[in-house]
Parts: structure tokens; sequence; C-alpha cells
């Protein structure tokens, strides 16, 4: 159920949305405060469109009228508006609601468009926000009565990608369809989403027009850094400095403000102190600027009134429909000949490439751009977001995928806007280009306030690296690494796999690649007879033909070249590094023809092909410009780190993309029936569920739980544990204690009524030594289940990364060890296999040291069973189940103990 919020509704559905032409808009839950807005609204829809909505033309609406159609209850009834900024106030362009028909699982859908906004895709997007939070209300229907001259509200309702059902009736159509997210829908969501963010962005990397507002004459400030850069880059369109105080700026002609410029302007860089850039931006609004870069700093990263600040600048560009880059930031740059954008105040302007650069550090932008020139990584585009008020990673990612002059993606992050979104976007595009990145502040200590093992172990970096895993991403941990890798892949294909052949010209290099490769997990096989013939026609000397491949000291262009054909041509062999230390006997430049000469036949091969050339890193290029690079560095560890990432992206791309399975045997109802009563029955917030309510709710998924009892006193607790069966364990039963062995809570092997009722009186005992009789609302008694691996399940709600399911080895050790690993819901059924598999200690389930393998498919079954529990039930915020003993193959597990919050 929604909850409405202090600000009088959910503020959950208070979004910003791109529309088909690229304009931002603000969608939000109507108020009651809206009654002289929708009054406005109503008063300027034209007659057809009043009747299209209405099935007649009404008469003149009045207050009351307006009061009852902005008076919702944001649960059997819900409205969103559609908001602009227009003649220095918001006004509603646009109206969605529904209301609950008495079916209780049905909704009446309604849609009506102003009609100057019309045919922008504004109407889907409040059906979009509609069925969110009909969705969320429970309502699995929507029903809509549509005119039958009202096509384009029918198109609307046919191409969203739902099944649709209609009947047409006195020229109405009486239209239904179920709401439950399908792969159909999404994928079409997902496609109006790229075509408005790829419209949106045009303007912004593509301008034909820039403003420089705070252009200034002086040398060294932003202001005239920016525009000498934008002039110096010899930018395609037309350039506007905007300055009060100056005629021209550098020659160019100045204006007073953005409004007094004669021409249209699609993009306009701001650089003015920050308690002047609000009435700056809104200017820019006024003057129908289609987006904005605000380089100027003072804001959320300098305190409250920073934050205050950038508040009313993003609403003001939202208000606009204009796209923001910043603020706090530094640019953009776009090396397209046709455009030649500089728009920052770096006055390197990077070489043309196939690399796409985004960082939320302005500083670190500029060194990045000079790095990468130096050397010869050519950038695509570079965008610094800065504080990232609009435009994101999430924006950039989905424009690089459909750029055609960009092959790599390169991100310098410090935090995530919406980690979902992102992790839903990142894994479609990794599929196709791979994305490296940097996540800083992965250091950051501090365990989360949480009443669970599972919200301590699952920490926000466990977290990242876990969204990393299952999108494809490349992670690096420093920029250098991120270069690195960048030198590979811009220019080399991808390997086809982790078997490397090393060629070197002195021993220890060699050795000390060999040890890397190891290190990194990439293997050197051995030369197979056929291949070690051909390389001994090529290897003029005495020496032992081996993988890694000595040629020693004199080796010269002939046997370097002969060498790599041969490797170059061997399908033993996936990727091939060539060391080489410049003695005094061979010229350098006699070894870079050689490696010139081969090159090609690497790429004819899609084999990548590394270089050592030690005391030189970049990129060396070829004779002929047309071409690709081949990477060099500086020492063989750093050349085996680069093709390590990219042989485990190159294994990410082969791994089959999983699915969703369908599970059968989920009560889902029977789960509702035991999660609202417990709701309604307390007010406390987070509210553990009670142990047996945990252990039902557990079952109506299908979950296997030992046969648990609640015993208030002694006596109660022989009598249930002669009922289950000797032997038995005993357990303190109390929400507020999590670690039950600590406090002595627990005891095994019970195996009499005698044994038991002794159990009973030391449990209680042990807690009131330590002041916590008062917590024991009594024991749970339990088969006792001796045989099996100790596991442990848990989900926790991480309020960046949304749930987060984990998986490890339970027990008493399990927050000791921190033996687990974590993955993002919802699970394909390969995501549930890869977390089993990807904790240090998988190997026990397999069987070891004469122990049989364990059921590791009953975990999988398990580990989805719980993905669709959280995605039924969205209060769970805490979930345990420690231990859950793992028995031998065929036979399944059990869930000992378990812990379930609420919220």
């Amino acid at each position: 159920m929604v909850v409405a919020t202090q600000t009088g509704y959910p503020a959950l559905y208070d979004t910003e949305v791109l529309l088909k032409d690229g304009s931002r808009i603000r969608l939000r839950p109507i108020v009651k405060e809206d009654a002289e807005q929708w009054l406005a609204f109503v008063s300027r829809l034209s007659p057809e469109t009043k009747y299209l909505r209405f099935h007649h033309v009404p008469k003149d609406f009045g207050w009351e009228d307006a009061l009852r159609f902005s008076t919702v209850d944001y649960t059997n009834s819900f409205a969103l508006v559609a908001e602009v900024r227009r003649y220095g106030r918001e006004e509603i362009v646009a109206l969605g609601r529904y209301n609950r028909l008495p079916d209780k699982r049905a909704a009446e859908l309604a849609l009506v468009v102003e009609d100057g906004y019309q045919g922008r895709g504004l109407g889907t997007k409040l059906m979009e926000g509609l069925i969110q939070a009909a969705r969320d209300n429970g309502i699995r229907t929507f029903e809509a009565y549509v005119l039958a001259d009202n096509q384009e509200t029918m198109s609307l309702l046919k191409n969203y990608g739902f099944h649709i059902e209609s009947e047409l009736e006195g020229g109405v159509y009486h239209v239904s369809f179920n709401i439950t997210p399908t792969a159909r829908a999404t994928r079409r969501e997902e496609q109006r989403e790229l075509v408005s963010t790829l419209a949106s962005l045009r303007p912004l990397l593509y301008p034909r027009s820039v403003a420089v507002i705070g252009a200034s004459r002086s040398p060294g400030t932003i202001g005239y850094l920016l525009l000498k850069c934008l002039l110096q880059s010899r930018f395609s369109g037309v350039v506007y400095p905007v300055n009060p105080n100056a005629e021209a700026v550098m020659a160019v002609k100045a204006y007073p403000s953005v409004l007094d410029v004669p021409g249209s302007v699609d993009l306009a860089t701001i650089a003015v102190p920050a308690p002047l850039v609000a009435k700056v931006a809104d200017e820019c609004g006024r003057k129908g600027v289609r987006a904005l870069v605000v380089i100027s700093d003072g804001f959320k990263e300098s305190g409250e009134e920073g934050a205050a600040r950038e508040d009313q600048l993003r609403e003001i560009a939202l208000g606009y429909g204009m796209r923001l880059v910043g603020p706090n930031c530094m640019g953009v740059i776009n090396t397209d000949p046709s455009v030649n954008l500089n728009s920052t105040f770096s006055q390197v302007f990077p070489p043309a490439g196939n690399v796409a650069f985004l960082t939320q550090s302005g500083a670190l932008g500029l060194a990045i751009v000079e790095y990468a020139v130096n050397l010869n990584i050519g950038i695509s585009t570079f965008v610094s977001v800065g504080n990232r008020a609009d435009v994101s990673s999430d924006d950039l990612l989905q424009y690089w995928e459909h750029d055609p002059a960009t092959r790599l993606i390169l991100l310098y992050i410090e935090s995530f806007g919406s980690p979902r979104k992102f992790g839903r976007i990142a894994r479609r595009v990794s599929a196709s280009k791979p994305i490296v990145a940097v996540k800083s502040g992965s250091t950051a200590a501090g365990a989360r306030a949480a009443a669970s093992h599972t919200g301590v172990l699952a920490t926000p970096e466990i977290a990242a690296e876990a969204l990393f895993r299952q999108t494809g991403i490349i992670r690096v941990n420093t920029v250098e690494e991120l270069f690195d890798t960048a030198a590979l892949l811009s220019n080399q294909p991808t390997p086809a796999g982790k078997r490397v052949a090393i060629v070197t010209n002195g021993g220890g290099p060699g050795i000390l690649a060999a040890d890397a490769c190891e290190q990194q997990g990439l293997y050197l096989p051995e030369f197979s007879p056929q291949t070690s013939q051909r390389l001994s026609f090529s290897v003029k000397r005495d020496t032992n033909i081996r993988n890694p491949l000595d040629m020693t000291a004199s080796a010269g262009r002939e046997e370097y070249e002969g060498v790599l054909k041969v490797l170059a041509n061997d399908s033993d062999i996936d990727a091939v590094i060539a060391i080489f230390i410049p003695p005094v006997v061979v010229n350098l430049a006699v070894t870079e023809e050689a490696i010139r000469r081969v090159a090609p036949v690497f790429r004819r091969n899609r084999k990548p092909l590394l270089l050592c050339f030690m005391g030189q890193r970049g990129l060396m290029s070829m004779v002929d410009a047309r071409e690709k690079a081949v990477p060099s560095y500086l020492f063989p560890e750093d050349a085996v780190s680069a093709l390590a990432r990219a042989a485990e992206y190159g294994e990410w791309l082969r791994r089959p993309r999983g699915k969703m399975p369908r599970i059968v045997g989920l009560k889902r109802d029977k789960a509702r029936q035991i999660i609202e009563p417990a709701m309604k029955a307390s007010s406390r917030r987070p509210l553990s569920l009670p142990i047996l309510e945990t252990s039902k709710l557990l079952m109506s998924y299908g979950v296997r739980c030992v046969d648990t009892a609640l015993a208030r006193n002694a006596e109660e607790a022989v009598a249930v544990a002669a009922k289950i069966g000797f032997p038995v364990v005993l357990k303190v039963a109390s929400p507020a204690i999590l670690h039950k062995t600590e406090v002595g809570g627990v005891a095994l092997d019970l195996r009499s009524g005698e044994d038991v009722a002794l159990a009973f009186d030391d449990i209680r005992a042990r807690l009131r030594e330590r002041h916590l009789e008062a917590d024991m609302e009594g024991v749970t008694v339990q088969k006792m289940i001796t045989e099996g691996i100790e596991a442990i399940v848990g989900m926790t709600q991480d309020p960046s990364f949304g749930p987060l399911i984990m998986f490890g080895l339970g027990g008493i050790y399990a927050e000791l060890l921190k033996e687990v690993s974590v993955r993002l819901h919802p699970l394909t059924d390969l995501d549930a296999r890869d977390l089993i598999d990807s904790i240090k200690s998988a190997k026990l389930f397999e069987g070891v040291r004469g122990f049989p393998p364990s059921d590791v498919e009953a975990l999988e079954d398990l580990l989805l069973r719980v993905s669709a529990m959280v995605e039924d039930i969205p209060e769970i915020a805490e979930l345990d189940m420690n231990p859950v003993k793992v028995l031998r193959r065929g036979e399944g597990y059990w869930v000992v103990d378990a812990r379930i919050i609420l919220k």
C-alpha cells in the first residue's frame, strides 16, 4: 500500500521524465491545492479534447468540480499531473488518473493532455507512472472507456506492450488489459526511454549554437578559457559570448544577456557566481535554450545553502524542459569533425578516437584529458557530469550504446544515482561495448545499523562489486589501470579465452609475466609439437621452445616477426604478450617494424597482441593510418593485468544471459494473509515478524523449514519436544536477540524431557545474568538436524541498490569469516548458480575429503524462491536464514533458523 508523506503525496512518484522529442517534464501526484491549476488546465483544452476525455463537451467546471478531481487517497484513487514552467509559474499540461473498481484488483484509467503537448509521448509517460502506482497498490488490471473517434488513445493503449482486449458498443470501446510486467511491455518501455534520451542529448553534444554565459576578457579565468577553448577547437556552429560589461570578447560580439542573443541557442555554458546561476538559467529557459552546462561551483558540494541552490537550478531546468550537465563540472567535448565541440576549460583538445569518457570529478577530468592525449588514446566524447543534477551515466550509456564513433566506454564514478536503472542499462550496453569503471570511495568503513547478519555483511562496497559483476562492467582500482585496459580494448579484439603466449628477449621479464598470469587467472599452455616445430624455424639460435619463449637479447626483426606470425595463427593461443628490453645490439626501430608487419595477422585472426617495450607506454601507431594501434606497457605486470580484465569480460560475453524461471508452488495469497495482519497488529517499524509467522511465510513460498513450535515455559517445551521426537534443539524466542549463541540462548541435542526442562531453565538463567530475561518470550523447539553444511541465505534492502540477496557459509561463524557473496535482485537462474559458485569455499558443496556432494540444485531453487518472495512482498526489509543445513545431493536442505524484518 502507498503511504502519503508529510508533503501531502507519495514522493516516490514525483519524477522527471523525457518525452520523445527530448524535452524534460515533471510528473507528480496531484494534491488538493492543485484545484486552481486544474481549472486553468481544463479551460485551455479545446472542445474536441474535452469531448474525447469526458465523452461530451461539459459546461464550465466550478470550484467543487476542481476539488473533486484534485482530491485522491493515493490508494483507491490516484492521479498524476504533468507540470511545466510557463510565464514564470508552474502549469499543469496533462493529467492521468485511475479509480479502483468494485473488483478491487481492477481500476478505471483516464488520460488527458493539453492540445499543444499532444503527440510528444506525454500520455504514455503518464500511463507508465499510473501503472507503477497501481501495481504498488495491488491493482492488476486497467480498464478504460474510449470513444471510437479517439484513435490516438486507442493507439497509445495498443502500442504500450500489453495484450489488449476491447469491445465496441454504442460508439465506445471498453478496453481492459492486465498490467503485470511482461517482456514485451518492458522492451517497449526501454525503447521509448532510449528514443527520448537520444533526442534529449543531441542539443548537448551536437549543438548548432553555443552561448558562453560569463565569457571573460581576463586571461586565466574560467570564462576566458571556456570561450578560448570553444573557438580554438574550430567549433562548427555559432558562438555567442554573454557578458553585460563587454561589447566583444576575443573579437566576437558579446551580448548583455542570453535574451539579447539574436539567434536561437541550443547549448548554454554557464560560468557565473553560484548565486546568479538560477537567474541565468531562468533566462535560458525563457530564451528556449535546449541544454545547459553549468561549470560554476558552490552547490551541493558546498553545504546546505548550496544544496538548496542546486534544487532550485534543477527545478528551473526541469520546468523549461532543458537538459542539465553539472553543476560543478568541467563541461563536454565532442571530437566529431562535424561539430568539433570543446565546451570545457581544457586547452587540450584530444584527437578523435573511439573511447568515450564520463567523470564525476571535474578536477580529475582535466588531468584525464591530458593523460589520454599523452598515451595517444583518441576520444569520441568526454562528459564531466559534476553533481549530476540531471544528466548522468544512465543517459550517456544509452547514447554511447548507439554512437557509431564509440567502441569503448570509460567511467570514473563516485556514487550511483539509481543503481537499479544503471544496472539494467549497463547490462545491455556491456553486451555490445565494453565498459571500464573506476569506482572511488570503496574503503568507507562502518557497517550499517542492521537487525540481521545479512544487513551487516552486505556492505555498499560488496553491493557495488555485485553490480559490476552482474552487468559485465570491468572494474579497476586506479585511473592508471583504467587507461591500461582502455589501451587494449579500444584497439584490440576481446580475447577468446585465457590461453596466453609470452615472447621475450630477456628471461627475467618473461618470468615476471608468467607469474603475473598465474596470479591473474591466465593460463600459459605448452606449445603443441606442430607449433614448436614452426617456432624452431624462426629462432636462429639454440634455445628451449617453451612458453614463455626467451629468444635472448640478440633477437632481431626477422625472429620477432617469424615467431609472432606463428603464434598469431596458432588456434591454441588466445592472446600474445611480446616483451622487448632494448639492448645495445638491437635497434628499437627494427623491432617496432616487426610489430607493424605482424599486427595485421593478429587482427585477421581476432587475437589481441600486447607489447611491453620496457620504458615506453601508450599506443604504438601503425604505419597506415587506417590500421589499429597496438598497446605498449611499461612493465609485464601491467600488460598481464589489462589482458586478465579483458579475458574476464570475454568470459562474461560468452556466458548465457540466464532467464527468470517459472517457480511452482508459490502461495502468494496465503503470504499476504500473513503479512497484512502482522503489519496491522503493531505500529512498530521496523517490525520483527514473529517466529511462527516467519516459518509459515517461508513455507508459503515453498521453502523447507524445520518444524518449529513455540513454548512459553518448561512444561510446554517438554510436551512439544515429546510430540516432535527426540533429539531436539531449544532456542530463545526473542525479536530483540539476534545472536542467540552469544547470550547462551541455544541448547542442542536434548534427548529427553528432563534434558529439555533443564535446558529451558538454564537459558532463562543465562539471560537473567545478562539482564535480558524480559526480552524472552519463551523458546522455540525444533527437531535436531545433525547432517549438512551450514550456509546462510539472506536479503537486505539497500537504500541505493535495492534488494540484495546474499549467500555464504553460515552458522555461528557467518560474521566472523564473512565468506559471503551478494547479487542484486531479481535473480536469473544463472545468477543463482553464480552466487553459490562465487564464494571461496564453493568447493565444499561439491564434496571434498570423502564428504558427498551437496544438493546445490536445491540451494539454487531456494535462492530463486527468496528472489520471488522479495519481488512480491516489498514490505520485507531484511531476511536471514541462518543456518540453512544443505544436505547431500537429492536430499534438499532444511532452514533451521530464520528472521524477517518488515517495514
